[in-house]
């Protein structure tokens, strides 16, 4: 019974229709499709119906399924930690340790495979390859215990934050032209498909895959909603500089905590202040150092809350202190049946019924809490033009000073300060149109 229920769940999450929507001030316009259903029925019918018979904690099972099957299908490379996050097999991170920690690890049997220098972190990662023989649950045990003061921990990966549907509408804009807004802001995720019309003569620095990224569709999708910019589409910050991070590079093994790491030790170098990470995962003692860095140094970090459901557990890095989390709504500002709830929800935005960028000039329906966090990202980043810890948290209290409450009066664990992103437009689409 409840594989049936996870099946018609995912079915519905891979065909979400779009529909009109309406949110409050700052004004931002993004673009939407035109209604339909799933069977004839709209999509809030058949979720108000799946509530109430699905018990919220089946919506963890959807990306427990999805690590699992990452898992199978390569098990020389990736394992499970014991809560079954999916791991590098036989990898320890070790966040700055030092040459003696090291000596002790060597002489223990470990073995360096890699190092990562975090230029503009003062600090470095190390992986450490466990001994032949010893479970990576207990390599990571003997390096703490050789080293009391030091912080190892698993190698985890983060997996995207939301699901895109296929080739969609192309939404036309009423205005023929959209303004161009000043501001950077940094995108850790997948690959950028560069070449997409929403793009066109706007500055993408790009970073990681040794000086060639690898086009994602949910990278695409992302950093389309933050930036991008035609006549027909455009993102909550169109024309802006962007900073992007690949931390997965096309492999089955991307996204592991040095490689985010990485990745985020880029853009402090860069000084972008806005870091937008639509990237979900359990909690990891090394990725927490790093983003306690990054947050004091006065960058903000905007992180997708994650779709796992409002029974789940929390999700990091949006659940670390200081982080932005942010959750999503769909078109009737109601908060998104999968997305997680807590205090780490500090904003809900848009997150369901658009489009986005898709590889090979195409548009993509998407939704999910992946979705959410680049329009408050983009927001954010409007307000914070440089690094600066003072100013990050007056540009956030602003941000909150003007979202409209939802839920329950004042901050919620649903919809945190309220809701941003502004005035969603829905507007006819031209069915099967392509990027300009």
């Amino acid at each position: 019974m409840a594989r049936k229920y996870l099946a018609l769940l995912l079915l519905i999450l891979a065909q979400t229709p779009f529909a009109e929507a309406q949110v409050a001030l700052p004004a931002v316009r993004l673009p939407t499709l035109p209604g339909g259903g799933l069977n004839g029925l709209p999509l809030q019918d058949r979720l108000s119906d799946l509530s109430s018979d699905v018990n919220p904690r089946r919506l963890q099972e959807l990306r427990r399924l999805r690590v699992r099957d990452l898992i199978r299908s390569h098990r020389r490379e990736i394992e499970a930690d014991p809560n079954g996050a999916a791991i590098l097999r036989g990898e320890v991170v070790a966040f700055a340790p030092t040459e003696a920690a090291l000596e002790r690890a060597r002489a223990a049997g470990f073995t360096v495979i890699r190092e990562r220098a975090l230029d503009g972190l003062d600090a470095r990662l190390v992986i450490l390859a466990a001994p032949n023989g010893m479970a990576t649950r207990l390599a990571v045990q003997q390096l703490q215990a050789l080293d009391p003061d030091g912080v190892y921990d698993f190698n985890h990966l983060y997996m995207d934050s939301g699901s895109i549907a296929g080739t969609a509408a192309e939404p036309i804009s009423a205005d023929s032209t959209a303004a161009t807004t000043v501001a950077r802001i940094g995108l850790v995720d997948g690959g950028v498909d560069t070449s997409h019309g929403v793009f066109r003569d706007i500055v993408i620095h790009q970073h990681g895959c040794s000086g060639g990224a690898v086009p994602a569709a949910h990278g695409t999708a992302v950093a389309s909603l933050m930036i991008g910019r035609s006549p027909r589409f455009h993102g909550v910050a169109p024309g802006s500089e962007l900073y992007a991070a690949d931390v997965y590079c096309g492999l089955a093994t991307g996204g592991a905590v040095d490689a985010v790491a990485d990745a985020l030790a880029w853009l402090v170098r860069e000084r972008v202040a806005v870091i937008n990470v639509s990237l979900v995962g359990p909690p990891n003692l090394t990725l927490e150092s790093v983003v306690r860095v990054v947050i004091a140094r006065g960058h903000v970090i905007v992180a997708a809350v994650g779709n796992d459901g409002p029974a789940a557990p929390p999700l990091y890095p949006a659940s670390y202190p200081d982080v932005v989390g942010v959750t999503a709504v769909d078109a009737h500002q109601h908060a998104l049946l999968e997305a997680c709830r807590g205090p780490q929800v500090k904003f809900s935005a848009p997150g369901a019924d658009m489009s986005a960028a898709n590889p090979a000039q195409g548009y993509a329906m998407v939704r999910g809490t992946s979705f959410a966090a680049p329009i408050v990202a983009g927001l954010l980043a409007e307000m914070l033009h440089e690094p600066d810890k003072a100013a990050a948290a007056r540009a956030i209290a602003s941000l909150a000073a003007r979202a409209v409450d939802l839920g329950v009066p004042g901050p919620d664990p649903v919809y945190g300060f309220g809701l941003v992103g502004g005035d969603l437009r829905p507007e006819l689409a031209l069915v099967g149109s392509r990027a300009n």
